[in-house]
This record gives C-alpha cells, structure tokens and sequence, in this order.
C-alpha cells in the first residue's frame, strides 16, 4: 500500500543491511543491523530527486562502515564514540545535518551491539543494566554524572507492547473509501476500520498535512471511525509533521480543532503531539516565549529536532514534554535521553516528561526485531507500528529469510494466507517473548547472500 507520510509518498524503497566483524575477547563474532532509506525525512527537500536522497543516505552509511574499521577499544560505548566524532568531522564538513550523518553511526552501533551480545549470550537488556556495552551516560548528558542506565531503566524489559496504528495521509478509512481497482486481495486488513476489526487496536496515530481545512475534516472522519470501532476505549497521538510555521499557527489550528464535533469528543484521548514545528524552527528561542503564553498547551515532542544529543536539553527548556526514539537516531542517545527524562521527572514532580515509540515504517527480518528489543528495554509502553500496514509481510524477502524469522518468532509472526509471515498482533499488542530472549532482538544469523553488496 502507499505510505503518505509527509511531502512524500512511499510506493517503493530499499532495505540496507550492515555486518560488521568484531574480536571481542580474541573471538570473531559478527553482528548486523538493517533499516529502510525512507526519503523525505533525514531530510525535507522537496524537490530533491528522491534517487539522489538514496545516494546520499548510502553515503553516510559507507562512510560510517569506512571510518569504523581498525577501531579498537575496551567495549562498545568507546568504539561508539571514536566512530560518532570521526562521522560527526565528516558531516560537517560536507555540510550534512547530524540527523542524516549519524544515520550511517547508528547501524554500525546496532551491528556492534548484537555482535557482542552474540559473543556474550546475553540480551541487550541484561548488556545495558549490567553495563556490559560501557555506556557513560554524563558523555551525552553531563547532567547525568555518577548515573548508571540501570537506575533510569525498568528491572525488566517489557513483555509486550501497544502497537500504535498509522493512520497516513492517503489511507482509506473504510471499505467504502477503497475503489475496486484498489482493493487488494492478500487476506490483510486494508482500511482503518478492517484494521481495528482485525487486530484489536486501540493505540492510533494520527498524521496532518498543514492544511487546516483538510486535516479537520480528514481527523473528523477518523474520530467518527475510531469513536464507532472502539467506543471511548482508544488513545492516539498527533504527528505534525513539521507542517506548522510557529506555535501561534498551531495554536489556531488546535483551537479550532477543539470546538469541533466529533473531534472533540476524542481530543481528551490525546496522547501527544509529535513534531508540529518545522526543524528549522522548532528550537528558536520564540517557541519557549509562545509555550509560557500557552499553559494550557498539550504535551508536545520533538522528533526531527532531534538530532545531536544537546538538542533535548534544548526542546525540555523550552517546555517541550520529551522525544521520540528510534534506532536510526542512535541507541546510546536514546538511552541517554531516556534516563535525562526519567531524572527530570524526578527532579520536578508533576512535570509530565514522555519518551514516545515511533516506527518510520521500518520491517523485518532485523530492523523491526532489534526497534522492538530497544523500546523494551527503554519500558515505553505504546510504540507506532506501520511497517506491517504498508508492506505485504516479508512476501519480498528469499524464502530461506521467512522460514528463519518463523522458526525463531513466531509469537511474533504469523503466516498469511500466502504463506509468508506477517506481524502478528492480538488485543492490539505485540508479544515480545522472543524478541527479549535473543541476543539484540534477532536470534539467528541471516544469510546475505541473495542481496546486492554495496561497495
């Protein structure tokens, strides 16, 4: 299915796969990680070639492959940050955002970490309370001096999570909404309604365009959906999309929002909003001047704001409510900003800090199984899911790579009616069992084979 999510719409996109090798304790072990180059989000250049985006995003990620070999060091977190400030000279001076330049960083760091938990036998879970990977949060955070991960973490990953629908920009709302021509036949739900049908699903999320007239009526629509599925039992968030000019514009738009039928019946079922602001704005001092005059605000995070470490600090002194993780964002950062916020949250009662689970469409058969071992292991609850939404299961991998995923998760997994397997989600949650069990997330070492090498 199309994906519009932004300036772009995703009909097709490749997946990049990383192994590294690495003598941890005169052993070679090899570990990998793997993600999609989405355009149109590292960067928002809207008529950039989407060709030349995939270029630039494989450069940064051979660049971070390049700069990783012949490191050496005690553990992970110090071959992390030889490679992140080798990557971080590079990208300044080729004039990349450190959003897109740490891409390439965050999946030799995936690669590396599933390696060592390979070596080791143990999960990233255990690795990170342990402090097996070396992980000094105050180098990220200095704020966070003498603190160990363990003391911002839960004692044990989570055991299962919410999958928080995208509802994206050109989905159909209900079978009604989808021409014949269209309708697709692989025995998967299609419309939001099918979808809640289907999968029990009580978590949405909720993206907006800019325009104000169509995204009220698109956003009636779908409470009138969820309100008619789910009754008064769901909970969404807002993504804005970087659409909004100032805090002003999307204080207009929420106001009116707020005045609106349906919509209103559903806005106290809000969860957060996701990014409303341009990056190129987002941390401007105004923004902390518009939130003062704002106190009724709703919890607002940033996203695409954050891309160097400093920049939650930032977003949290200007009145923001926290951030989002992703793995392409970096793993060590994430932790980091999840203890900051934690320790926030102690410091100041009462001020409501939230570190949200977004998606970015990535899959299986890595990707997704090393997010999902992340998000446990960060204990946030709600986490966006839509890869599985867009993406016809794994059907488009060799079918060696199915029968692994299935033989290794299939509490996770599911086969379709076709045969490939397909996320498996019940009471609008995702088990976890097996994802927590393995060695980062995945549990087998794929065969890279049949894939294109990239030199």
């Amino acid at each position: 299915m199309p994906f519009r999510y932004g300036i772009a719409t995703m009909t097709e996109g490749p997946v990049v796969f990383v192994r590294v090798r690495v003598a941890d304790n005169g052993r070679e072990v090899s570990g990998i990680a793997s993600d999609l180059l989405p355009p149109k989000w590292f960067t928002k250049i809207a008529n950039k070639p989407i060709a030349e985006e995939i270029e630039e995003l494989l450069r940064v990620i051979l660049h971070a492959c390049r700069a990783g070999v012949g490191l050496r060091g005690e553990n992970v977190f110090v071959l992390w940050r030889q490679l992140y400030e080798a990557q971080a000279a590079w990208g300044r001076q080729e004039k990349l955002p450190p959003l897109l330049w740490n891409f390439g960083v965050s999946l030799v760091e995936r690669a590396l970490i599933e390696a060592v938990a390979r070596s080791r036998g143990s999960t990233f879970s255990q690795l990170l309370r342990e402090g097996a990977l070396g992980l000094r949060l105050d180098c990220i955070h200095p704020e966070l001096r003498g603190s160990a991960a363990a003391a911002g973490l839960p004692i044990q990953p989570n055991s299962k999570v919410i999958a928080r629908h995208t509802v994206g920009l050109a989905d159909p709302l209900t079978q009604a909404d989808i021409a014949p021509s269209d309708r697709l036949d692989d025995g998967l739900p299609q419309s939001l309604g099918e979808n809640i049908r289907a999968y029990g699903l009580r978590h949405f999320k909720l993206k907006l365009c800019g325009d104000a007239a169509r995204d009220l009526a698109r956003l009636e629509n779908i409470a009138s959906v969820l309100i008619g599925h789910c009754g008064d039992d769901f909970a969404f968030s807002l993504d804005g999309n970087e659409q909004f000019k100032s805090v002003e514009t999307f204080r207009a738009f929420w106001e009116e929002a707020s005045r609106s039928g349906p919509l209103r019946t559903a806005l106290p079922r809000l969860l957060f909003v996701e990014q409303p602001l341009h990056r190129d704005a987002a941390l401007a001092p105004e923004v902390g001047e518009a939130f003062a005059r704002w106190p009724d605000r709703p919890p607002m995070i940033i996203d695409e704001s954050d891309g160097a470490p400093e920049d939650l600090r930032t977003a949290l002194q200007l009145g923001y409510a926290g951030t989002s993780h992703k793995n392409c964002k970096g793993i060590f950062k994430g932790v980091a900003h999840r203890c900051l916020l934690r320790a926030r949250e102690l410091d100041q009662p009462g001020r409501r800090v939230l570190m949200s689970g977004e998606d970015l469409c990535n899959i299986g058969p890595v990707a997704l199984l090393q997010d999902l071992a992340v998000m446990a292991a960060l204990g946030i609850e709600s986490v966006e899911r839509n890869g599985h939404h867009y993406h016809a299961g794994l059907s488009h991998f060799p079918e060696a790579v199915r029968e692994q995923v299935m033989a290794h998760h299939s509490d996770l997994y599911v086969r379709s009616q076709g045969g490939w397997p397909t996320l498996r989600i019940q009471s609008g949650q995702l088990d976890l069992a097996s994802i927590n069990a393995a060695p980062f997330g995945v549990g087998f070492e794929l065969g890279l084979e049949s894939f294109r090498r990239i030199e």
